[in-house]
């Protein structure tokens, strides 16, 4: 009974390694088209844990291959509409790093500022990254200055900076609850000089069940 309980899963052993060698050859040594559309197909299927995978492979067994490019700004933007902004981050950067020179810079730069302008969807948060996605959108605009999404970029760093100011209004009034006048002045200081004394800013509201937190 025991001998034949161990030929079972000797059987069942041979079959799974089988399976698993026959897995492993087919993916790996593919042609940079077999990489690039399996990519777009997991896409497709809602899987980007597989299309980081077959990147992955895309990029390593193919570094010269045009598909490179296009395959980072696909998977960037999909990482978008997922709402995923970090993972969608790392793929511009990585953009950025390989094909800084491209003639897509510039698209690639404003997807950047739009991954992080997106990310924001609550207020009173991520104050580093609103400090320095404003200061890469100042430098958008000064780079280019007759971009076609000039306009887009202003509008979105009028936004931050009114989120930026909202931030010092709220960080004046909790060190003044906390009786640390210093501090409530420079951040008091900080807003005024953005906005002027007499600026009225109308703040965002946040849902009763979120007030908690922020």
């Amino acid at each position: 009974m025991i001998m034949r309980k161990l030929s079972v899963l000797t059987v069942i052993f041979v079959l799974f390694l089988g399976c698993s060698t026959k897995d492993s050859v087919l993916e790996y040594n593919k042609s940079a088209d077999y990489w690039y559309n399996e990519m777009i197909k997991a896409i497709v299927n809602n899987n980007m844990e597989k299309a980081d995978s077959l990147y992955t492979s895309l990029s390593s067994e193919h570094v010269a291959s045009p598909l490179l490019s296009e395959a980072l700004l696909i998977m960037a933007q999909a990482y978008m509409d997922e709402e995923d902004y970090v993972k969608a981050n790392e793929y511009l950067d990585e953009y950025i790093k390989r094909f800084g020179s491209s003639t897509k810079n510039e698209y690639v730069r404003y997807l950047k500022i739009k991954a992080n302008y997106d990310s924001f969807s609550h207020p009173n948060r991520n104050q580093q990254l609103i400090l320095l996605t404003i200061l890469d959108m100042r430098r958008f605009i000064e780079t280019y200055p007759a971009s076609p999404y000039l306009y887009t970029v202003q509008t979105m760093l009028i936004q931050m900076e009114l989120g930026e100011n909202l931030i010092s209004e709220n960080a004046a009034s909790l060190y003044k609850k906390l009786n640390k006048e210093n501090a409530a002045e420079f951040y008091k200081e900080k807003s005024d000089k953005a906005y002027g004394e007499d600026g009225e800013v109308i703040n965002p509201k946040t849902p009763w069940y979120r007030r908690w937190f922020e």
